[in-house]
């Protein structure tokens, strides 16, 4: 199956180098974690255009025996545009639908106002590792700290194929700041999970880790174009401009959560 949407062509790379499987069936690609069944957007279908009307129960019933451990819905749209207006059938039968702006930049720059207190490395040890799952359970995860253990795990999974690394912003042992940053096909490479503590937040961490990353990427992922998604109206999209990050594309998902 084609898919046009640069979103979803780095989220399927990406998918595949966390271990994921990833299956093309022609009408759809499937992409699916039996480590970790709760995970959403590691269990779901990318289907080519949002279903028509009459069409989604048709995927529903498809997605049942695909993931019949899966208590979730989980569906992407391989279109590159389009509006949460396409999501209207998925809407009305209770799904949560979301249009996220996919950001792309070939040059990057430093922040207004960057942040020269911390330290921005790579993560590297198990203590670092440690402090991602704390990272990540303290910003209102809602699966659990049994679903951040395994999603951290395939993180670290993911930076020992040697295709890219996960950062954090150190303020002295502390790491208030965290994201990753991989190839993801000739000349690509996507950004995944930024994630600030909120008791940091406003003191220029993030922006000055994304550009930090960033240059890690050009300079030694061999990048010339890096690739963000973004929720069009949260703070943390203005992060990303402020780097030299444009919106390119729009990507669209509809989830359910079990009742």
């Amino acid at each position: 199956m084609d898919v046009d949407s640069l979103g979803f062509r780095t989220d399927l790379a990406l998918a595949a180098l966390a271990g994921s499987e990833v299956e093309d069936h022609g009408d759809h690609v499937l992409v699916r974690t039996p480590a970790n069944p709760d995970y959403y957007w590691g269990n779901f279908l990318l289907l080519p255009r949002a279903p028509a009307a009459g069409e989604l129960a048709d995927w529903e019933a498809r997605f049942e025996r695909t993931f019949p451990r899966c208590r979730h819905r989980a569906y992407g749209v391989a279109a590159s545009d389009g509006s949460i207006d396409d999501l209207a059938g998925f809407a009305a039968a209770g799904f949560e639908t979301d249009a996220s702006t996919v950001m792309t930049a070939t040059a990057v720059h430093e922040p207004q106002r960057p942040n020269r207190e911390a330290t921005y490395r790579p993560l590297m040890t198990d203590a670092d590792w440690a402090q991602q799952v704390d990272l990540w359970s303290g910003d209102g995860e809602e699966h659990g700290r049994e679903f951040v253990v395994a999603k951290v795990a395939a993180e670290r999974r993911m930076t020992e194929t040697g295709a890219g690394a996960w950062w954090g912003a150190f303020v002295g042992d502390r790491m208030l700041s965290s994201m990753g940053l991989f190839a993801a096909g000739p000349g690509l490479a996507r950004f995944q999970q930024v994630q600030t503590h909120p008791e940091a937040r406003g003191r220029g961490l993030a922006g000055t880790l994304v550009h930090r990353v960033s240059r890690y990427g050009f300079d030694e992922l061999g990048a010339t174009t890096l690739v963000m998604v973004a929720d069009p109206g949260y703070l943390a999209i203005r992060i990303y401009r402020s780097v030299g990050f444009e919106g390119t594309e729009t990507q669209l998902q509809a989830q359910r959560t079990p009742a």
